[in-house]
């Protein structure tokens, strides 16, 4: 699985978790809501959104991990589940790496407090809860501050072809579609983009999962930036 999630990955690096609240499941939402109103106010609302970064139904692409953190958005199942980050220490009752607040990454998922401890929680995406999610935050350009720059869910076939219809009906036809290619080991795969964000969503084989990334554009570069900082320091950074 590890290895499919990494191809969708490079095809789409190629084409270019607060108080607990209620999560409730919002069907065929594209990112923070239904498809876009008619008319002139569409017109508006796509002017906007090449403007500012994607959101997964209110979860922004570029805000910072306190913001994160302090908000009162949970898209999560069960009732009651909060963001648990490596910072935390029920990171590791989760099997999540525990880092410290100086890291330059860490990783955040939605999780709930049962009778045996601490669990994972689920991620709701089109009003299904998600197989696996997490959410990544890095120091981008030297900020102090930890911001989100990528959010990724695996969803089933059935999930992610309503998704692929909701996704069109909201942004227009993706800016790149592939079909399986089994010459190349190409993957379905569509691509939606703004100027400063994407939503890719890949169909892996076998299972047809798939799965489904908003990223900032530019992360890529952001991140190797972390990964040498992390070389040259030989700190713990994660």
């Amino acid at each position: 699985m590890r290895l499919k999630r990494i191809v969708c990955a490079l095809a789409l690096l190629g084409g270019c978790i607060p108080p607990a609240s209620n999560a409730q499941p919002v069907a065929r939402e594209a990112d923070a809501g239904s498809a876009a109103p008619k008319g002139g106010a569409a017109v508006n609302v796509h002017r906007r959104s090449q403007d500012a970064p994607f959101a997964f139904r209110g979860v922004t692409l570029g805000m910072t991990l306190d913001e994160f953190r302090s908000g009162s958005t949970v898209r999560a199942t069960p009732i009651g589940s909060v963001p648990i980050c490596e910072t935390d220490v029920q990171a590791g009752a989760l099997g999540m790496r525990l880092k410290s607040r100086e890291s330059l990454i860490v990783a955040c998922r939605w999780a709930h407090r049962g009778d045996d401890g601490w669990a994972l929680s689920q991620a709701v995406v089109d009003g299904v809860p998600a197989l696996e999610h997490v959410l990544r935050f890095a120091r981008v350009d030297g900020q102090s501050a930890l911001r989100l720059y990528e959010i990724s869910f695996v969803i089933d076939e059935l999930t992610a072809e309503d998704l692929r219809d909701a996704l069109e009906e909201r942004y227009g036809a993706p800016r790149m579609a592939t079909q399986h290619v089994a010459s190349t080991g190409a993957l379905p795969t569509y691509v939606w983009e703004n100027a400063v964000s994407s939503i890719t969503l890949c169909f892996l084989p076998g299972t047809r999962n798939g799965t489904l990334t908003y990223l900032l554009k530019g992360s890529d570069a952001w991140v190797k930036s972390v990964v040498r900082q992390w070389q040259a320091s030989g700190a713990e950074a994660g």
